[in-house]
C-alpha cells in the first residue's frame, strides 16, 4: 500500500495516472493487484502499532537499520493524510477558514465501527483545526467518532451531510457510497467538487453527473 502511494506522489508530479500504472504492475504475479490501489493509507488498532513495535524491537536488538523500509512505510502512510489536507486546501483556493467540508467515512475501514487511528478522522480533525466546518457521516462509526471528536459535526445520511458543502471528501470506502444518487447530491452541495481519497468512486459517472473529481495520483 505504501509503495503504490509513493508511486502516486510521482504520478502527481509527472501528470501520469497511477491507476493505469498500478494495473500494469499488477500483471506481474509477484506483485499482483491486491492492495495496489492508491489512497489515504491504512489505520486501525493493529498494523500501525505493530509496525512501530517491530521497529522498536529491532532497535533494541541493534538491527534497526535492517528495518529502514518500515520507517519509510510509516512515513508514507502519514504523508498520505497530509496530502489529503493539501488537496482540500487546493480545491478551496488555498484557504480553509470558514469553508464547509463534508467527509464520507469515519471508521478506519468499511464494515466496522472501529475508529482507532482512522485516517478519515485524522484528516477531519486537521481540517477543523485549520478553520473549516467539518461534517462527518458514516454508516456505523458515528457514535464512536462523537466520543473522541466532539468538535466535529455529524449527520447520519450521506446526502443530507453535503448540505451547503464547499467540498466533499470520500475517505472510507463504504460500498454504499458508490450507489448514491449523484444528482440529488449535487442539488444539496454548494459546489460540485469531490476528492476521492480511496480511489473507488467511478470518476466518469461522477463527472457525467456534473461533479469535478480529484483523486490521489491522478491528473
Amino acid at each position: 500500500m505504501s509503495f503504490i502511494n509513493a508511486i502516486a506522489e510521482v504520478c502527481e508530479a509527472s501528470g501520469a495516472d497511477v491507476t493505469t500504472l498500478a494495473d500494469i504492475l499488477g500483471h506481474d504475479t509477484r506483485i499482483g493487484r491486491r492492495g495496489m490501489r492508491p489512497g489515504l493509507g491504512f489505520g486501525g488498532g493493529c498494523l500501525p502499532k505493530d509496525i512501530r513495535g517491530f521497529m522498536a524491537r529491532a532497535g533494541e536488538l541493534g538491527a534497526d537499520r535492517a528495518l529502514t523500509i518500515l520507517r519509510e512505510v510509516d512515513a508514507i502512510n502519514n504523508r498520505c493524510r497530509e496530502r489529503m489536507v493539501d488537496l482540500a486546501r487546493e480545491q478551496l483556493g488555498g484557504n480553509l477558514a470558514g469553508k464547509r467540508i463534508t467527509i464520507w467515512g469515519a471508521s478506519f475501514k468499511p464494515r466496522t465501527d472501529d475508529i482507532r487511528d482512522s485516517p478519515a478522522l485524522a484528516v477531519a480533525q486537521k481540517l477543523h483545526d485549520l478553520g473549516a466546518t467539518v461534517t462527518v457521516t458514516d454508516p456505523q462509526a458515528l457514535d464512536n467518532a462523537r466520543k473522541t471528536h466532539p468538535e466535529l459535526d455529524y449527520v447520519d445520511d450521506p446526502i443530507t451531510a453535503v448540505q451547503e458543502a464547499d467540498l466533499l471528501l470520500h475517505l472510507t470506502e463504504w460500498p454504499q457510497y458508490s450507489h448514491i444518487d449523484l444528482h440529488r447530491l449535487l442539488a444539496r452541495a454548494a459546489t460540485s467538487r469531490v476528492v476521492d481519497g480511496r480511489g473507488t468512486l467511478n470518476a466518469r459517472t461522477w463527472r457525467e453527473a456534473g461533479w469535478t473529481v480529484r483523486a490521489l495520483g491522478r491528473p
